[in-house]
């Protein structure tokens, strides 16, 4: 089950059932009924985020004639192996504003491991404002409604709201590293070394509009503070997934 927090919807994506016992048949203090569900498809690992939740549970329910019913649930945590992507190229960008800032940056591929090393570098082409220090984030960005996926593929990246009104956007800082401190000079490269496994928070794989209601991506925000406090900033998406089981 996918479940919305904060009183909003809760969806089913999957349901198998079956009768374990006929009318009749719980009549003793303890009696074992053994069951099986066989090939269940689970498209999506368990995930437990700020406004939504992915479950899946096993859910029992003994119906008695003159009393109310007995129901118990029992979560069942999902991990999905993903496949290593064939292609796998390295990002690289340039940015800056004109006549003050040039630089550009480097990472060494977009697709990572959840216990994967971000390799990268910062390489300064042009620096006529002093700058304090620089850092670099790792933020997921969770969002939460029904049409997520005309968002995603539409390019909004920030807190955006849907036709109906129901789509929401929320980013998590899960960490922070300063990656350099003083001011910069024309020609200066910066090295990026991030080790996705020291990051304190659960880390999932990329979500792409889960059915269409939900998506969960990765970015890393390189941000830039000069002296009077003062910050440039650039996200560049990333896409994570599990290479083994934890």
């Amino acid at each position: 089950t996918q479940a919305v927090s904060d009183g909003r919807p809760t969806y089913d994506f999957i349901s198998l059932s079956k009768e374990l016992a006929p009318p009749g048949l719980l009549h003793n203090n303890k009696t074992t009924l053994p069951f099986y569900f066989r090939n269940v498809e689970k498209e999506y690992e368990s995930y437990r985020g700020r406004n939504v939740n992915v479950r899946y549970f096993v859910r029992v329910l003994v119906e008695r004639k003159f009393f109310p019913s007995i129901q118990k649930e029992h979560d069942v945590m999902v991990q999905i192996i993903g496949v290593e992507p064939r292609v796998n190229n390295p990002i690289k960008m340039e940015v800056g504003i004109e006549e003050c800032l040039h630089i550009e940056f480097e990472y060494e591929k977009k697709h990572y491991h959840l216990r994967d090393v971000i390799i990268g570098k910062i390489n300064f082409l042009l620096v006529r404002i002093r700058i304090k220090h620089m850092e670099l984030a790792v933020i997921r960005r969770e969002t939460s409604g029904e049409g997520v996926a005309m968002t995603i593929h539409g390019g909004q990246s920030s807190a955006v709201t849907g036709a109906s009104g129901n789509i929401t956007a929320e980013n998590q800082t899960l960490i922070k590293y300063e990656i350099m401190d003083g001011a910069p000079v024309k020609g200066e490269t910066i090295p990026v070394r991030l080790y996705l496994k020291g990051i304190p928070a659960d880390l999932t794989p990329t979500y792409d509009a889960g059915n269409n209601r939900f998506s969960v991506r990765y970015f890393l925000n390189l941000v830039l503070v000069d002296e009077e406090d003062r910050r440039y900033f650039k996200q560049q998406e990333i896409v994570l997934w599990r290479k083994e089981l934890c």
